[in-house]
């Protein structure tokens, strides 16, 4: 008999379905001050799986006294609260609920710009006050008016599809689908700054990134068509709150409604918060009794089926294969989600895929080596988590072809991976890797040239010309930045040279713009493998 704990005020249905197995005891436990990693790892210990929303924190401390603990559910896509690492390292399988509250986030979207067209709280409060404020309140229709998207993910793309059934005309910006699936979508994919002067209604929809964070400030707003309407479902950290309070003050800015803020709950001083072309909702894009439903049912169908089948679904941290087979594919998947990872960071937008393997490698499952290359690329592009099992659906909606092909060809590594992003004019385009005896990852090509690398943590990837003085120049600028140098790795052909410089902590911009400044340096990127 396996022991589940289910927190967080989860939907009855997790305990129905995980009750009905016959072979699982079900607790539900409540108790807020057992969110506390503190208090939940005194009675951790005797469960073989533990299901949560976001209110419960799982810790490196909680996962300690866990030897029983087999799988984590999270009912929801963020996986924030859960240590990713921690419960790799310990063998235990965190499984989200992917698209089970997408709907009701569209929905929730549509209803905050309807809301904030109409002033429907406004109007409420202003009834509620014995007042009768028909001509101060006076709104705008959608019809006919542009709806700009920001983020064409899931989520955008529902959002999308209701509006154009409101008949809006619907453009959307998003570097990481191409035009031929936003037009399936009959969205019009066009350039930020587009979408930013051209929209009457925006709405957001993008990922907790390095680059969405205060997307919106005073210098997008002032680009923005005077009267234009913003709403933010999607994450708090990407408007500027004090920029967007002082647009509208100046009427630049009709209206805006949020639905999410930077820090949750708000701080009360927040000037926004008072601001009466403003509507508000604490974090409600999810909070359906449907969706709560949804994820509830997936997570506990999804746990059962682990426990007691073996199978892995949706797992945000391990593939679905069996595990004879993961511990001869596991040095795969790692240099395959690194090569990736690599790829996306030096190539950041969305183009088809040629993934080439060769050798023992064909002898294996390559379909989960082929999501976790994808893993690691489209992870560059988002904040959300992306498994092995979702990967190749999410590559698909961006727009972005995959073809695997297995090569008989004679090569000096016993097993072969060459990624090849198609179409692009940006270099290096092309990766190879491969395991040296049959554990440790190396990068054995970087575009036309051959150097053996090991992918791991911080890197310095440095095209130059061939020219003496180049890794005398890099060494010393790493050096006058107390920037310790693990390995340097260099490969040459005829006059190009590829240099890989693994550090032992990331550099900031200043850094890689000295380097980019150095003789014969022809481009300079930094990447991050963890």
């Amino acid at each position: 008999m396996f022991k589940v704990m289910i927190r967080d005020t989860m939907s009855s249905k997790a305990k129905e379905i995980l009750e009905a197995t016959g072979k699982i005891e079900v607790v539900v436990d409540n108790n807020k001050e057992t969110n506390d990693p503190a208090e939940l790892s005194k009675i951790i210990g005797e469960f073989d799986a533990l299901a949560v929303r976001s209110g419960t924190r799982v810790t490196q401390e909680v996962l300690d006294h866990a030897p029983r603990l087999k799988v984590i559910g999270r009912a929801g896509i963020g996986v924030d609260n859960i240590d990713l690492k921690a419960a790799t390292r310990q063998g235990v399988v965190v499984m989200n609920a992917p698209g089970g509250n997408t709907v009701t986030t569209a929905e929730h979207a549509i209803a905050m710009m309807l809301s904030l067209a109409r002033n429907i709280p406004q109007a409420t409060a202003s009834l509620r006050e014995a007042k009768w404020e028909k001509k101060q309140l006076g709104g705008v229709e959608v019809f006919g008016k542009t709806l700009g998207i920001f983020g064409l993910g899931h989520i955008g793309g529902i959002v999308a599809d209701r509006a154009r059934g409101l008949k809006m005309k619907v453009i959307a910006s998003d570097p990481y689908v191409s035009k031929e699936a936003a037009a399936k979508l009959g969205v019009t994919l066009v350039s930020y700054d587009t979408v930013l002067a051209d929209s009457d209604f925006i709405s957001l929809h993008v990922p907790r990134l390095k680059e969405t964070k205060n997307m919106i400030n005073t210098k997008t707003l002032l680009k923005m068509k005077p009267g234009v309407r913003i709403i933010n479902c999607s994450r708090g950290e990407v408007i500027n709150l004090d920029d967007l309070h002082n647009a509208i003050e100046s009427g630049h800015v009709a209206g805006a409604a949020l639905d999410v803020f930077p820090v949750e709950p708000p701080d009360a001083s927040l000037k926004i918060l008072t601001n009466p072309r403003v509507i508000l909702s604490p974090h409600l894009g999810a909070s359906t009794g449907e969706a709560q439903i949804n994820v509830a049912r997936m997570i506990a169908d999804q746990m059962s089926a682990y426990l007691l089948e073996g199978v892995i679904t949706n797992a945000v941290n391990f593939p679905s294969v069996s595990m004879e087979e993961m511990e001869r594919l596991r040095p795969y998947l790692d240099l395959a989600e690194k090569m990736g990872s690599m790829m996306g960071q030096l190539i950041r937008a969305p183009h088809d895929l040629t993934i080439d393997y060769s050798g023992d490698i064909t002898t294996l499952a390559m379909k989960p080596v082929t999501h976790a290359l994808l893993k690691g690329l489209l992870s560059a592009f988002t904040d959300k988590p992306i498994n092995y099992v979702n990967a190749r659906e999410m590559a698909k909606l961006k727009g972005i072809g995959i073809k695997e092909v297995v090569t008989n060809a004679d090569s000096a590594f016993s097993s072969l991976i060459k990624l090849k992003i198609e179409a692009t004019d940006e270099k290096p385009d092309e990766i190879w890797g491969t395991i040296f005896e049959k554990q440790y990852p190396r990068l054995v090509r970087i575009g036309n040239v051959y150097l053996d690398a090991i992918p791991d943590g911080s890197m310095i990837v440095i095209q130059n010309v061939d020219k003496p003085g180049v890794i005398g120049n890099v060494g010393t600028t790493l050096g006058k930045h107390n920037v310790n140098i693990g390995r340097f790795q260099l490969g040459r052909r005829d006059d190009r040279a590829v240099c890989l410089v693994n550090i032992d902590s990331p550099v900031d911009e200043i850094v890689l713009s000295e380097i980019k400044a150095l003789p014969n340096i022809l481009s300079v990127k930094q990447i991050l493998l963890g």
